[in-house]
């Protein structure tokens, strides 16, 4: 009875955590297509789909153990989680920092020269001109 309980919890086990390193190497290609990182990511892609192909498999092997789908599903909440967690901490890609100023263009200007990339709107305000800047600065 012992060894059927251990292979039932080795199987969920390796269920989730398949799950889990699939779902946290979706939060990286975005960031990694805008930077043109090709090789990387196509690397991610082949071991993130062989994961995915690997714990489709199981739960499919194994359909009359409800156990094994809620694996599945706990796995790709949990991994949803890592992912969110490991971009924040890698922060990789840019942001986009909003500046208001009356001194648009000078600032633009400045921005530049340390070469940020700078947009400028220029609106009305309370008082007066007023200069949104958007400043693409990286994480």
């Amino acid at each position: 009875m012992r060894i059927v309980k251990w292979s039932f919890f080795l199987r969920f086990l390796m269920i989730f955590l398949a799950r889990v390193v699939d779902v946290s190497l979706d939060t990286l290609p975005p960031a990694l297509i805008i930077r043109g990182k090709r090789a990387i990511l196509f690397v991610i892609a082949f071991i993130k789909y062989i994961i995915w192909v690997f714990a489709v498999s199981r739960v499919i092997n194994d359909l009359s153990d409800p156990f094994m789908a809620i694996a599945f599903a706990f796995g790709f909440a949990a991994g949803t989680f890592v992912g969110i967690t490991l971009e924040n901490v890698l922060k990789i890609g840019d942001q986009v920092v909003k500046f208001f100023t009356q001194k648009g263009s000078a600032v633009a200007h400045l921005l530049r020269e340390e070469n940020f990339r700078v947009t400028e709107f220029q609106g009305s305000g309370r008082d007066g001109t007023i200069y949104l800047l958007f400043v693409q600065v990286p994480r």
